[in-house]
């Protein structure tokens, strides 16, 4: 075999059996890692392929009584991920209402106030009620022009005037009320009202 010139074999071998010894010592020690980084990678690929979709949140049980808790999960995420979408959170009643706000005197739960993009916005009060209270509000809005009807044990009113659709629900004592102005995602109406009753 053919020697490369100026590389001296007294140097050469001692060099190669030194890296081998290295190279033998850094498996010796990495050995006892391997199952653990075995097991650690398999259980992370099962993981990764039999976990069910997280499709609702996590939430307090009974009528929501924040923001958060109004929504489901994939209407939350519409709604977060909506341009320049913006939540505001308020403890006061629906401002689109002032003559059924007067009428029922409600005890305000939260208020979510949703500002999207071109001015285009909603928002969603719950706010409990007394039995009058709730009858004082389909009153007063039915003389208002809502188209109120009855379901089992809900009263459902809705009304559009002027590019702006308002929604009332009264269940109990809770009374959910929802405005849209250019923004009403599908299914947003029975979604509130449900979390806000505690289905």
């Amino acid at each position: 075999m053919a020697r490369v010139g100026g590389r001296s074999a007294w140097i050469a071998w001692p060099v190669g059996v030194l890296c081998a010894v290295v190279v033998a010592a850094l498996l010796v020690l990495a050995a006892p890692g391997l199952p653990g980084t075995v097991t650690f990678v398999g259980d992370t690929l099962r993981a990764g392929s039999t976990t069910p979709p997280w499709t609702d949140a996590p939430r307090v049980p009974g009528p929501a009584t924040t923001c958060r808790d109004l929504y489901t999960q994939p209407m939350w995420s519409e709604l977060v991920w909506s341009p320049e979408a913006l939540l505001t959170q308020r403890h006061t009643g629906p401002l689109s209402t002032p003559e059924a706000v007067a009428a029922a005197a409600p005890t305000p739960v939260i208020t979510c106030h949703w500002r999207g993009e071109g001015g285009r916005w909603l928002e969603s009060s719950v706010a409990t009620v007394s039995a009058d209270g709730a009858a004082a509000v389909e009153a007063t809005l039915s003389g208002q022009g809502f188209a109120c009807a009855t379901d089992a044990d809900t009263v459902h009113c809705e009304r559009t005037a002027d590019g702006v659709t308002e929604v009332h629900d009264l269940r109990g004592d809770r009374w959910v009320s929802s405005t849209f102005s250019r923004w009403m995602p599908d299914g947003y109406t029975a979604v509130v009202a449900s979390r806000a009753f505690g289905e």
